[in-house]
């Protein structure tokens, strides 16, 4: 097994060669990541994302861990579809900022009749010389045409956990209309951004199996968020345990090692993270964040901060 990690991606893992990784003794398996991203990646170079929250709260769905699901009462200020103006001067801002990637999320099942206007957007940000990235729910095939014919290069969608756990977080949609959703998005020519959400009360098996649902697609997403929970409360996993930090690295590490040419991203959660943590997690693999202080509509690290942690760490943000 540990011949095959090195080397070419592989997409027959199984879970249980997964599992392995996880079990391997900490120092070995970061010695085994940082050796995979060296392969394929200048292991100093890091790519910044931007991401909007283009329509916010009111979403039919109950996913456990959103403040924007309408389920629950989080305190969260609704908002409808921004306009396409505002979304591009905003994108502007974040191409000044360093960011090569702008990514505009919708709290929506689907994006129905108002995917016109997200049409114009993703023409705005492509204009703008930036890379485009969307999440807007569940995609028909027709729709996710008419996105990648907009220009769209990535679109978003998590499976959030193995399959057996995401039951227990969401009831208003299957994992397999994730996976209908994310086929939609590569047969209409997309990149693939996808990956999941550790600390929701999942044990390590689930996200053995999280990964291995990843590695073993015919095509390994091209961007892979790794989020650590934000406990918001209102929703129904405000008061879960915190993660073990170095629980969190190793699934980096094992996200690094079975994707070896996948961007992994410190997605969200990094706000509490220590300066140390998020060292280690570079080391392990991670190669893109996203930049600026909101995320969505939680906190996120403040760009000084981030600018000083890659000063200590001879860190350079990647460019187009």
């Amino acid at each position: 097994m540990h011949q095959h990690s090195v080397s070419a991606a592989r997409h027959d893992w199984t879970v249980e060669e997964v599992r392995a990784l996880f079990a391997l003794p900490f120092n070995d398996l970061l010695f085994q990541a940082a050796s995979v991203h060296r392969r394929h990646f200048d292991a100093n170079r890091v790519q910044l994302s931007r991401l909007l929250s283009i329509k916010t709260g009111s979403c039919p769905e109950d996913c456990k861990y959103c403040p924007q699901s309408a389920h629950y009462d989080t305190g969260l200020d609704k908002e409808s579809l921004m306009e396409v103006d505002a979304v591009l001067q905003a994108a502007a801002r974040a191409k000044q900022d360093g960011a090569t990637r702008f990514c505009m999320g919708a709290a929506w099942r689907n994006p129905g009749r108002e995917l016109d206007k997200v049409v114009r957007m993703v023409e705005g940000v492509k204009a703008l010389g930036l890379e485009s990235c969307a999440t807007l729910g569940m995609l028909t095939a027709e729709q996710a045409q008419a996105l990648k014919q907009a220009g769209l290069d990535y679109y978003n969608h998590n499976i959030d956990s193995s399959e057996e756990y995401y039951q227990e977080i969401i009831t208003t949609r299957s994992f397999a209309d994730r996976l209908e959703t994310l086929a939609h998005v590569r047969e209409a020519g997309m990149k693939v951004c996808c990956g999941g959400i550790v600390g929701m009360g999942e044990d390590e098996d689930d996200r053995a199996a999280m990964l291995t649902t990843l590695a073993t697609m015919d095509s390994h997403p091209e961007s892979v968020p790794i989020n650590l929970l934000i406990r918001v409360p209102g929703t129904p996993l405000a008061d879960v345990p915190a993660t073990d930090p170095i629980d969190f690295v190793r699934t980096i590490a094992v996200a690094r090692i079975v994707m070896p040419k996948s961007y992994v991203r410190l997605a969200a959660g990094r706000q509490s993270m220590s300066d140390e943590l998020q060292a280690l997690c570079f080391f392990a693999g991670v190669n893109s964040i996203f930049c600026g202080e909101v995320l969505l509509t939680a906190g996120n690290a403040a760009p000084d901060r981030d600018q000083s942690l890659f000063a200590r760490l001879g860190l350079q943000p990647e460019t187009l």
